[in-house]
């Protein structure tokens, strides 16, 4: 009997912030790891630097012994590291040494692929209040560049994604039909990133990975040329909070934040944050946590909570929202994969990994269709 399978993608980041794995049993179904992250700024020149990242390939494929056919990819960037990639994406000569040392990269550490996290070509990224816009417009036609001097440096063999924003507002900047009908051409996926949706340059309260603007984010970038199979939804294994600016109590979602950004530098002004399910809940927000713990709301888009006394909104995934995303986003819209930032930080319970775990079985994992056996095999 012969198997006829679809390929499917399962993906987790691996931060080096908490390299932590559940046991094996866990890990069954993942197809792929990405290691985060390498900065850019040492993929610039023609110079020969040791390629370390912050654990090996070998190390992290051994955790995956019952999962041989796992594959090991590293990411280069990440939020707020956009130097690297506008010096190399400057010029013909620059983009040709960066993808050449990310070739010599994936050499030395045997990875399987590499993942492009220039997350903000053309701008709205970290630096958008020092750097305009205007400024880095030219990097929109150069980032497809690029991204095509890497795929002919490291072959066809090689893997290649991208971590692209969800935010309409940031996707529009650089990820138009002309980039992405460019782009799509040399990347094996993208892993969209729907989460962080709603972030410290807003001024209103909304989901941060809620399920109406997570379908938006997978929209826009179908209507914009991505084909189906090549779009990963993302799943955040992490809690946001926000402040908020006086009574939200009648109307919790789209009520006023606190001013949460230097309106001048773009600097973090303390009114917003994150934490991942691994990490120690900050003391000050302890009690305003259990509360929202104990007693999150739902209104059909996702969980959410505003404390009344200490004036907080927050705002997270539970198993039952993430349920809710698979027949409302994955299947609906054909998707070729998921991905989640990141499996450590959702140690030690791994519930949300668990989560993911049975809805990728139920909704995306290859089933085996069997072939009847033609008479001359009978």
């Amino acid at each position: 009997m012969a198997c006829v399978c679809q390929a499917s993608r399962y993906v987790l980041y691996l931060t080096a912030q908490h390299p932590i794995f559940p046991p094996d049993a866990h890990l069954a179904d993942v197809t792929h790891v990405v290691l985060a992250f390498m900065k850019s700024s040492s993929f610039i020149g023609r110079s020969s630097p040791t390629w370390e990242p912050f654990t090996s390939v070998e190390s992290v494929r051994a955790k995956f012994s019952k999962n041989k056919s796992v594959q090991i990819m590293i990411a280069i960037g990440g939020w707020g590291d956009t130097n690297g990639f506008s010096a190399a994406a400057a010029s013909p000569m620059g983009r040709k040494a960066f993808a050449e040392n990310v070739k010599a990269m994936l050499d030395a550490t045997h990875a399987d692929g590499v993942d492009i996290d220039w997350e903000y070509p053309g701008g709205n990224g970290e630096d958008y209040k020092q750097i305009t816009n205007s400024e880095k417009s030219w990097e929109v036609e150069a980032y497809p560049k690029l991204l095509a001097e890497i795929r002919a440096a490291i072959g066809p063999d090689k893997i290649m994604s991208a971590a692209v924003p969800g935010k309409p507002v940031d996707i529009q900047v650089a990820f138009k039909k002309e980039t992405l009908s460019e782009a799509t051409k040399h990347l094996d996926f993208f892993n969209i990133m729907t989460y962080d949706l709603f972030n410290r340059r807003d001024n209103v309260t909304m989901h941060h990975t809620g399920i109406d603007n997570s379908l938006i984010a997978i929209d826009t970038y179908l209507m914009n040329g991505i084909p189906p199979e090549k779009a990963n939804l993302g799943f955040a294994f992490y809690v946001k909070w926000y402040r908020t600016d006086g009574d939200c109590s009648r109307k919790p979602i789209g009520c006023k934040t606190a001013l949460m950004e230097d309106p001048k530098t773009g600097k973090d002004l303390g009114e917003s944050g994150s934490f991942s399910w691994h990490d120690k809940v900050p003391e000050e927000l302890k009690k305003s946590f259990h509360a929202a713990l104990n007693n999150r709301e739902w209104d059909n888009d996702g969980n959410y909570y505003w404390d009344a006394e200490e004036r907080i909104f927050w705002s997270w995934d539970t198993p039952a929202s993430m349920a809710e995303k698979f027949p409302a986003i994955v299947k609906r819209r054909k998707l070729g994969g998921v991905f989640a930032w990141g499996l450590g930080e959702d140690a030690g319970a791994y519930l949300h990994l668990k989560t993911l775990n049975a809805l990728f079985r139920k909704y995306l994992k290859p089933k085996p269709k069997s072939i009847k056996p033609q008479k001359d095999e009978l």
